[in-house]
């Protein structure tokens, strides 16, 4: 028995009548945060280059995916090998350069192909926009609505246009006179600092990661070696320890 069949034997005892009473209760609505939570923890693992704790998460991850097919396939709805099975005839579909006649090595041609596929078959989707996730985070949303648009020829002209589009962003905000206005302003701020991320093909949400990260290791740091209580300082006894601060943690990029 391979360890996968283990896995799924091992899910079908703890959903079964004589196994665990909150495996039993759980549904797909109970345990949908847990999902985005343990592939969030895989990323950190990824971020981190930590080989030890990537094994651990995606082995979370994958946990996810066999007891959302155990409660499939307690309802009567579907398993774990229809899910595998969809999984491969997508894959072998889409990669008819290895699997098909098609030979080619340029990853345009491949990347363009891809899209044509899916998209046959997808015929129920009639606008570029569909298909894009309404769970995932605001940031990921936002390169995804960009990217989609920008393949059907919807981009800046240069990189200097759209620094000057986040400027313009930055001044109709400041100019912003009610909490509503202040708010759509923001969010323009924001979609057009995801344009700025992609232009450079940069990953919006993981700069954003990284910067979360940086800000947490220096404020930890200023914590550990200021003279007093935090909120006992000053404007310029902050800025002087949030410096020093700096100077003090090492922040891999």
């Amino acid at each position: 028995m391979s360890e996968i069949e283990k896995l799924l034997q091992t899910m079908k005892t703890l959903r079964g009548e004589n196994g665990c009473r909150w495996d039993r209760e759980q549904t797909h609505q109970t345990i949908r945060q847990n999902m985005l939570e343990e592939a969030y923890e895989a990323v950190d693992a990824i971020n981190s280059n930590d080989m030890k704790h990537l094994k651990e998460e995606l082995g979370d991850v994958l946990l996810q995916v066999v007891l959302h097919s155990q409660i499939a396939d307690d309802n009567g709805c579907f398993n774990f090998e229809d899910v595998a099975r969809g999984i491969n005839e997508k894959l072998i579909h889409r990669h008819p350069h290895v699997f098909g006649d098609i030979k080619t090595d340029d990853v345009k041609v491949i990347l363009d192909n891809w899209d044509k596929l899916k998209k046959e078959e997808k015929p129920h989707r009639k606008s570029v926009l569909d298909g894009i996730s309404k769970a995932q985070s605001p940031l990921m949303t936002a390169e995804k609505l960009s990217k989609k648009a920008v393949k059907q020829g919807f981009e800046w002209p240069n990189e200097k246009s759209l620094i000057e589009c986040v400027k313009s962003e930055f001044r109709e905000f400041i100019h912003a006179k009610t909490q509503e206005e202040k708010e759509l302003e923001f969010g323009d701020i924001l979609f057009a600092l995801v344009n700025l991320a992609r232009w450079n093909k940069l990953d919006a949400e993981q700069c954003l990661i990284k910067a979360n990260k940086k800000f947490e290791t220096r404020f930890r740091k200023m914590e550990e070696i200021a003279p007093k209580l935090l909120t006992e300082l000053s404007f310029e006894e902050w800025d002087t320890l949030w410096k020093k601060a700096k100077t003090l943690t090492d922040f891999e990029y």
